[in-house]
């Protein structure tokens, strides 16, 4: 039986989408590779401020962020991931970093930190759990 596309199969239903915080380019487009192999609308931002932007637009809409700990300007990945469960808890927080020092220890509860390097599988699991339930009856 062939697979539906759930964009086709429900039109009115807006893909959920993922925000990969990064400020590295080829560690933002390789995490953006592998979660559009996923039922997820991907948007990349350099910051956790122009996360917060698309956030203010999408709110509702925002299923994932995968973020780096590590970000330039004011905010960091756990005060961006503080700043998401206080105003949109429904948003699934991952923060990663290969050296997050002692700011894992602020990190808020409902968010998750997944070391770098990670690895794929790790990524697409996370994804695969913050999409809607499929129905398998056609």
């Amino acid at each position: 039986m062939p697979e539906i596309d759930p964009a086709v199969a429900e039109p009115d239903r807006p893909m959920p989408v993922a925000l990969i915080v990064e400020e590295d380019a080829g560690a933002r487009q390789q995490a953006a590779a592998l979660l559009e192999e996923s039922e997820l609308r991907v948007i990349e931002c350099e910051s956790a401020e122009a996360a917060l932007s698309v956030l203010q637009r999408l709110g509702p809409g925002i299923a994932l962020i995968l973020s780096e700990v590590r970000l330039p300007g004011l905010i960091d990945g756990v005060d961006l991931a503080c700043l998401v469960k206080t105003h949109w808890p429904q948003v699934n927080m991952i923060v990663t970093s290969g050296d997050p020092g002692d700011r894992l220890s602020g990190l808020p509860d409902g968010a998750t930190y997944m070391p770098k390097p990670w690895r794929a599988l790790d990524v697409l699991m996370a994804a695969e759990r913050v999409l809607p339930a499929r129905s398998t009856s056609a």
